[in-house]
């Protein structure tokens, strides 16, 4: 900036400090620095009494790139006001400060205004108006704007895949991905390649994320620090924490989001120690842990109990890294001392917390008190959660099951018909399974799978089988007023175990299952697997709603601790 106060000084002097021409280096300058001289800039642009169509762009342009959305959106209001006609440079600032901003008014304003002043078909214009609408969470607009170039680019394309993953479209992301390869000779770049990761760690498959990375050392793209980090995220995802480490240790340069990356890895699949231990090399090295570093540590330390370990890193944050815990981390401690059974001690933690606890939090704490049949404590949290968020069928769910947990069926019944009175929806559960190319999808007691005659016939053959070696049903995982019989009828089909016996009719003897859940498994089923781990020496991997289980010879990665 030192350049740009001293030519200011000379300008002032030869009497040109009001001279767009002139003052244009200044401005550029000030761009380059934005984040330190917006109101520097601004003093200088509103000394010009007639600014050209170049100085708005550039004071625009300097606000957009430091995250000032709201003010490049009333600078662009200003520049329109005074007449000054806005071209093909100046309209993709304002509209990605829209779409920061998540006003798809203003940006369909703005399309109409490029329409009129003969913009509407340039490529610049086009891409920020398929950003603008994917910030928004709108898809059709996003892909009529592309459909409607003549020639899209490679940021059309990039940006139409960023903005089907963003927008939870993660097998239309990969299909715009094989489309762009077959009908165009665009190559991907960088940007892009981390994008379709994304979408396959979203999707957690495993056999097609281990071609997307052959496709990437193919076509050259190595290990740089965003795709291996990339990778590493999605093989975590994918249920192959090996693998994620193998990427990290091929690295050859690494970031703090890298480290934090291996470290949130190895929390979820069980591995906390390895957590704590990447945590303190990372620091040997020099990286300087951040905000999201700190929540895979608690994860860390939740996922296995290590109720004191998370208590130091926690007071740590603050006093040894100037870092102000948010909702995540006190999300995290809470779900520590609520599973190591403290529920009590997790309360009175939430009531002191200087920032007011989301229903999260709260919801949290209700977890962990059904788990521990805590239902006084239930009750209380429960009526917490009500007043930030009354129609969340979770809560109602879980107090729901904890009073048929204790067998009180009318409380169950009572609270049942209230979410019926709401017109509140329970979540089914289902699991998804990987086979080839396609992945299935399964809910408990569905029969709805092309091959579900087979299906139910072999996990017959394996119940067959465990019980020889002592399984039993535990029906207190059933939370209905019904027999034994029936409770024994529903457990069978959980879609966890209709997945695992669709598994034995695909793959070979020595191939790892792996499946994925969307809520959390039962008490019967994580025994279940452990069974069919044990007595068909096969390996097992299930990813719940919050961690992965790794089920091998009778035994889990989780410790029985989830």
């Amino acid at each position: 900036m030192n350049y740009a106060y001293k030519l200011h000084c000379r300008l002032i002097k030869q009497g040109l400090d009001q001279d767009p021409l002139s003052v244009k280096p200044i401005l550029l300058s000030c761009v380059a620095n934005a984040q330190a001289a917006l109101s520097y800039s601004l003093s200088i642009f509103f000394s010009l009494p007639s600014p050209d169509t170049f100085s708005w762009n550039t004071i625009i342009r300097a606000h957009a790139n430091a995250n000032s959305f709201s003010e490049a959106v009333s600078l662009f209001g200003k520049m329109r006001q005074r007449h000054v006609s806005p071209d093909h440079y100046t309209l993709p600032f304002v509209l990605k400060a829209c779409g920061h901003l998540v006003i798809p008014k203003t940006g369909q304003q703005i399309q109409s205004l490029s329409a009129k002043l003969g913009l509407d078909d340039d490529i610049f214009v086009q891409n920020a108006l398929i950003g603008m609408y994917s910030n928004c969470g709108l898809v059709e607009p996003a892909q009529k704007s592309f459909a409607e170039m003549p020639q899209p680019d490679i940021v059309s394309w990039s940006t139409l895949i960023s903005c089907y993953v963003n927008n939870g479209l993660s097998e239309v992301a990969l299909a715009a991905f094989r489309e762009m390869q077959m009908v165009t000779e665009i190559r991907p770049d960088e940007i892009m390649i981390v994008s379709v990761v994304s979408a396959v760690s979203s999707l957690g498959a495993l056999e097609l994320g281990k071609w997307l990375h052959f496709f990437i050392i193919k076509n050259g793209f190595g290990l740089r620090v965003s795709v291996g980090t990339a990778l590493i995220v999605m093989y975590s995802k994918c249920g192959s924490i090996d693998m994620s480490i193998r990427v990290f240790d091929a690295m050859p340069e690494r970031n703090v989001f890298t480290w934090t990356a291996l470290i949130d890895g190895c929390a979820v699949h069980g591995r906390s120690e390895e957590a704590l231990e990447a945590f303190n090399k990372m620091q040997e090295l020099g990286f300087r842990p951040d905000y999201i570093t700190f929540i895979g540590l608690l994860s860390a330390c939740s996922h296995k109990g290590l109720l004191e370990e998370g208590r130091k890193i926690f007071s740590s944050m603050k006093r040894d890294y100037d870092i102000d815990p948010g909702f995540e981390h006190y999300g995290c401690m809470v779900d520590l001392l609520g599973r190591a059974g403290l529920v009590k001690e997790a309360y009175e933690f939430i009531e002191k917390m200087p920032i007011n606890p989301n229903s999260v939090i709260w919801r949290t704490l209700l977890g962990a008190c059904v788990n521990h049949r805590n239902l006084d404590m239930a009750e209380q949290v429960k009526k917490r959660i009500s007043e930030l968020d009354p129609y969340h069928d979770g809560d109602y769910v879980l107090i729901s099951n904890a009073y048929g947990g204790m067998g009180r069926w009318v409380e169950r019944a009572e609270v049942r018909s209230l979410m019926q009175y709401k017109g509140i929806g329970k979540r089914p559960g289902c699991s998804l399974i990987e086979v080839g190319p396609v992945i299935h999808e399964f809910a408990a007691g569905d029969d709805s799978h092309p091959s579900s005659v087979a299906i139910k016939e072999m996990l017959g053959l394996i119940l067959e089988r465990l019980r020889v070696v002592g399984y039993a049903p535990d029906t207190s995982n059933v939370l209905f007023d019904v027999n034994d019989e029936e409770k024994e009828q529903t457990l069978s089909y959980h879609s966890e175990k209709l997945a695992l016996a669709f598994a034995f009719l695909c793959f070979d003897p020595e191939s790892s299952i792996r499946i994925v859940k969307n809520i959390r498994i039962c008490g019967d089923c994580h025994y279940f697997m452990k069974l069919v781990s044990n007595t068909f020496q096969r390996g097992i991997i299930i990813r719940d709603r919050s961690r992965f289980h790794h089920f091998r010879g009778g035994l889990c990665s989780c410790g029985d601790y989830w």
